[in-house]
């Protein structure tokens, strides 16, 4: 149906400027978006969200770059706005923003915890509920969660634990915005080989993830690349449209329920 293609979309890539997020602008262009409002959150990442609205024109499609705390509803509301007022509508809706921290719960602050649901929690709650406000018909909303809402693991409360409500409001959304066509979906990785995973990780924990997976074998890191994720989140944008409600684990085998 044409509807579900990407030809003359507009898409919103909330934290869109690099890693995941920045791949994922970047393919959607080159698979035929009409144009892509690249979020980033703060001047740390100014020149990587400029650099991905170049690489986009590039690819023949037409991007902003719009910054901004998605822990302050205001900013969420002005992401949508700035979207539809450049680009007259907004299709597509993606949310890879998140944040991590590893460690046992008996020593996670208060503050840890306000702001990790802040950004894993909140931001993502308010990014659906702008865009079943502001979506047009037959559109899309994915948001970025994690493989570890399935793992069974110590140290890791925190960080699937504020991630976990994405997938409730995941559901709850494709049931509301159905009727107007619009798929919500939740795509949750295994670690992945970008700057976000190790941080957090000893030079031990990291090659345990790297052999966790099915599959490890079968990639250079043999973590979760994000080439493997972009494909996936077009697809569920596109023709993957009859896909709704679901959290998809795209791990290799890293995790499974």
């Amino acid at each position: 149906m044409s509807e579900h293609s990407l030809t003359e979309k507009v898409v919103i890539v909330a934290g869109g400027a690099k890693n995941l997020g920045g791949l994922i602008s970047r393919d959607l262009a080159a698979h035929g978006a009409k144009a892509i409002a690249v979020h980033y959150n703060s001047d740390a990442t100014r020149a990587a969200a400029e650099e991905t609205v170049a690489a986009v024109k590039a690819l023949g499609s037409d991007a902003i770059a719009v910054q901004g705390d998605l822990t302050q509803v205001a900013n969420v509301t002005k992401l949508f706005d700035e979207t539809i007022k450049t680009f007259g509508h907004v299709d597509i809706a993606i949310n890879t923003t998140g944040m991590v921290i590893k460690k046992p719960i008996v020593d996670v602050t208060e503050a840890e915890y306000d702001i990790m649901f802040g950004v894993n929690s909140k931001a993502a709650f308010f990014f659906i509920q702008e865009a079943g406000k502001k979506l047009a018909d037959n559109g899309s909303i994915v948001s970025i969660v994690s493989s570890l809402l399935a793992a069974y693991t110590p140290f890791y409360a925190i960080y699937p634990g504020s991630k976990a409500p994405v997938e409730h409001y995941t559901r709850a959304a494709s049931k509301e915005f159905g009727e107007r066509g619009i798929s919500v979906n939740a795509v949750g990785p295994g670690p992945m080989d970008t700057p976000f995973f190790y941080p957090a990780e000893s030079k031990e924990s990291a090659a345990y993830h790297a052999t966790a997976a099915a599959l490890s074998s079968r990639t250079k890191s043999g973590l979760t690349e994000i080439q493997d994720i972009a494909p996936l989140v077009r697809f569920l944008v596109s023709e993957g449209w009859w896909i709704t409600g679901q959290t998809i684990f795209a791990n290799g085998g890293y995790t499974t329920r």
